[in-house]
């Protein structure tokens, strides 16, 4: 149940509404107590059953409160007769009812937005956190399954928890108030109930804590499917062209099978909530009803029949409350289940994040330096991805990084703007450790062009101006023409507002890549990653990109990630790397004139 009141302190912001949702509660338990004891007047009146009441002083007491109203209603019924006061209290029955019901509903209304207000809030606390995460934590993460927790694990927190918080705030109230009546009138039944109603309990129990492994089980297959079909959809091509649709069917199938199974049992379960509690309470009413019927019809009676009948009528109306406690149980249950995987991305520790006092930084002006920087993805594994790098990168030179595939490349370009830190060693801007560095202040200095170009379902002024808030119109047009991208965009139905559709589909992926290279010139960086920015590309298409990266990465301190060793001929120094080490460095030509690594992978791509 820890993280059942880690959830309820969501509601801390709304403490008002909730303080007046529980006062309407209060009076709904009230004016319904009051509305079920009329029903010891009303068989007085009804049955003739007249007695010599007397005043008594106030209290608490229902038997006291009862006397002295049947006191006040002996006198009315002397002075306009059994008719008059039967018209009487039924009236007031039917006010006590619209009351109970109008307080009622005011309870709830106070409630919504409480509910709501909780489920928007932990929405928006998730997705804060996976923007704070750092990129590893993604890594041993299934994208659908992320997707799942944000949706429908928040939903089933919603359904299962929030939509509880009625039952939680009211019938509670409704339980306690009417045992403490049922005591005043019968301590010898009320106690009887009390032994009776904790077996009950418990047999329900049992039952609900199935029905939250089950429920935890469910939400996994859920992410598992979300995660089936998100791989799906990035996959058609692939797999229509090897012709496996129908083996992507099976395991699609395998997945939502298991599902299936799993939701028949926890809907079975939950299912049995309701019967089992309503037999459980016509069994107890019954045991009840036959021990408080020795007390009124035995030699000591210490219950009136219409006292009976009320205690009776009070009694019935805690199975109400007692039902709803229960499904409220099997909900939330289900609901904690969803919140432990919400709470597993929420406590997810922050690797990478701003220092305690965490330097400012606007300019940079001297150079970026790797000192002894060694690196491995899972802390204690014994392959590290870098090993004792030392590397200066001067303000204003360019510098390239090349070598095969998993050499670390680009491991060390995102060491720059802090997606990782290093495990040994250190990386300085400026003589300053970046660790030291506020984080969102190293960023702005960095742009940042990738291999696969990443857009947003968007216009191309937005994704050109994303993160820019401020930016013009005429920067965007000006960015846009730096990277040879103004001429297709003014081609396109509605120029600079056209929808580009999800990550850019409706672009070829030269116009994707321009595009993106457009948002670097716009951000105006000191320092440029280029990580194989032109690989994936034709030859015309490469052509009119590395165009506009020689326009972006002129007076600019630039780290180029290549495998087209073409493109990087006229770079200040060429970085050669091997299994996570320089191996080799120097321009072009003294690495040719070397004949090492270098010149056999330079040879290797011309003879291609």
């Amino acid at each position: 149940m820890k993280n059942y009141f880690r959830l309820l302190r969501y509601i801390g912001p709304y403490k008002g509404r909730a303080i007046t949702s529980v006062s309407f509660n209060i009076l709904t338990v009230v004016f319904s107590l009051f509305s079920l004891t009329m029903i010891v007047p009303f068989l007085n009146v009804l049955f003739s059953q007249d007695r010599n009441y007397q005043l008594q002083p106030w209290s608490g007491s229902v038997k006291v409160l009862l006397n002295n109203f049947n006191y006040y209603l002996s006198d009315f019924v002397v002075r306009h007769g059994q008719l008059e006061a039967l018209s009487l209290i039924s009236l007031l029955v039917v006010i006590l009812f619209l009351l109970k019901n109008l307080t009622r509903y005011m309870a709830m209304y106070y409630l919504v937005p409480i509910r709501n207000g909780v489920v928007r809030d932990i929405r928006r606390d998730i997705y804060a956190k996976i923007l704070s995460l750092p990129i590893g934590y993604f890594t041993d993460e299934r994208k659908g399954d992320i997707m799942a927790r944000v949706t429908n694990d928040v939903q089933e927190v919603e359904w299962g928890i929030m939509n509880s918080l009625e039952a939680a705030f009211r019938e509670p109230l409704n339980i306690i108030i009417f045992l403490i009546t049922m005591f005043s009138m019968s301590p010898e039944l009320t106690l009887f109930v009390l032994f009776l109603l904790p077996v009950a309990a418990l047999l329900i129990g049992r039952i609900g804590k199935s029905l939250k492994k089950k429920s935890g089980q469910a939400q996994i297959k859920v992410g598992q499917l979300l995660s089936n079909l998100d791989e799906s959809l990035g996959g058609l091509r692939i797999i229509h062209a090897f012709t496996a649709e129908e083996k992507s069917k099976q395991r699609f199938g395998e997945v939502n099978q298991q599902l299936y199974r799993l939701l028949n049992k926890i809907g079975r379960r939950r299912d049995l909530a309701s019967p089992l509690s309503e037999f459980l309470g016509a069994l107890v009413l019954t045991i009840v009803m036959y021990f408080g019927g020795r007390l009124v019809l035995g030699p000591a009676s210490s219950l009136e029949p219409s006292e009976f009948i009320a205690f009776i009528a009070i009694f019935s109306q805690l199975i109400p409350p007692a039902k709803s406690l229960t499904t409220a149980w099997y909900n939330i249950q289900k609901g904690l289940a969803s919140s432990e995987r919400i709470y597993h991305i929420l406590d997810a520790p922050v690797a990478v994040k701003d220092a305690e006092n965490a330097k400012e930084v606007k300019a940079f002006v001297k150079s970026i330096r790797f000192s002894n920087v060694s690196f491995a993805y899972r802390k204690g594994d014994q392959g590290y991805v870098l090993k004792n790098i030392n590397l200066e990168i001067p303000y204003g030179k360019t510098i390239a990084l090349v070598g095969q595939s998993g050499s670390g490349k680009t491991t060390m370009a995102d060491m720059l703007p802090r997606y990782y830190d290093p495990d040994e060693g250190q990386l300085l801007l400026d003589d300053s450790d970046l660790r030291e560095l506020r984080i969102r202040d190293l960023r702005r200095l960095i742009g940042v062009v990738t291999q696969e170009s990443i857009l947003f379902n968007d216009t191309v002024f937005n994704n050109i101006a994303f993160g820019m808030d401020e930016a013009r119109e005429e920067d965007v047009v000006h960015a846009a023409r730096v990277a040879n991208a103004h001429d297709f965009i003014m081609a396109m139905p509605e120029g600079y507002h056209t929808n580009i559709g999800d990550r850019g589909g409706k672009l070829s992926g030269g116009q994707r890549q321009r595009l993106s290279i457009a948002r670097a010139v716009l951000k105006n960086p000191p320092v440029l990653i280029l990580d194989e920015a032109t690989s994936a590309l034709d030859t015309e298409s490469e052509r009119l990109v590395q165009d506009a990266l020689t326009h972006l990465m002129q007076n600019r301190t630039t780290l180029v990630i290549a495998h087209r060793l073409s493109t990087i001929i006229h770079a200040d120094e060429i970085i050669v790397m091997n299994k996570g080490e320089i191996v080799e460095r120097g321009t072009h030509k003294d690495l040719l004139e070397q004949g090492g690594y270098y010149k056999r992978l330079f040879e290797l791509q011309s003879f291609q």
